[in-house]
């Protein structure tokens, strides 16, 4: 069997100390880790614990991680401050105009990371990301973290080109597809995505959207590793609202969504 380098910069002889690596699939990460310039602020935004454990995984010092949905720069963040580059892209300015701020704070030689206002989406927006990978050397990248809208639970814009306003569930899926299609041939094979999603429902319906999701990336040259289920902790849609969530789902037969997933995936062809 041919050789394979290690994806990771883990000492393997010392893997009893890295205790805070998770390898169950069960994670109870509790309120996010707000340290340093991450932001609680943005509806949506994921906590950074899944992008820091995902890039140590995944990832040596020195490899690109690249983020379609960037939101306030969760991803970008982890990854700079462990050493990689990063590449985020999202459709609103002001996400992009604040990350880049934030991103400053923690590398001003803005050596290591590049951030693009635009549709990841669109083919355009994909090239653009290529000729940012040229300009650093890299050929391809070493990890795909996306985190998108989890279709209408949050409307983030009013663009119409964003997924939070995809005129169905099915309309959602074609474009994430589509956004899939556009990063897949960037990523070298036998690396990873990271796919973070929810669920929702919809009249009464409980819409297993991560697993719709799941069949898109799976179908695009992936194979699945991983499925591990999130805690969520009290949103800000929900903050305060305990007993009324529990009254509600006890008299209308539903229950509470109190997690999300976190996919993993390996590239195993294109």
């Amino acid at each position: 069997m041919a050789h394979r380098e290690p994806l990771n910069d883990l000492d393997l002889t010392r893997w009893r100390e890295y205790n805070d690596l998770l390898t169950d699939s069960l994670w109870l990460l509790g309120r996010r880790d707000n340290n340093g310039v991450h932001s609680p602020e943005y509806w949506g935004n994921f906590v950074p614990q899944i992008p820091n454990q995902a890039i140590r995984r995944f990832t040596r010092r020195g490899e690109l991680v690249i983020d379609p949905f960037m939101g306030l720069g969760t991803t970008l963040i982890e990854a700079v401050q462990l050493g990689r580059y990063g590449i985020g892209i999202d459709l609103k300015p002001e996400c992009v105009h604040e990350v880049r701020q934030r991103l400053l704070r923690v590398d001003d030689s803005s050596t290591r990371w590049a951030i693009l206002e635009g549709n990841s989406c669109a083919p355009e927006t994909a090239e653009r990301v290529c000729q940012q990978m040229r300009m650093w050397g890299f050929t391809q990248a070493h990890l795909l973290i996306l985190h998108p809208p989890y279709h209408d639970i949050i409307r983030f814009s009013n663009d119409p080109q964003d997924l939070s306003n995809a005129s169905s569930e099915e309309a959602f899926l074609e474009r994430f597809e589509q956004a899939v299609k556009n990063f897949a041939p960037m990523l070298a094979t036998g690396r990873f995505l990271v796919l973070v999603i929810g669920d929702k429902y919809t009249r009464g319906e409980w819409i297993p959207l991560g697993f719709y999701a799941m069949e898109r990336v799976l179908r695009n040259g992936f194979r699945l590793k991983s499925i591990c289920v999130k805690d969520i902790q009290e949103n800000r849609g929900k903050r305060g609202q305990h007993h009324l969530w529990r009254y509600r789902a006890l008299r209308h037969n539903f229950y509470v969504f109190k997690h999300e997933y976190v996919m993993f995936f390996e590239k195993v062809k294109g």
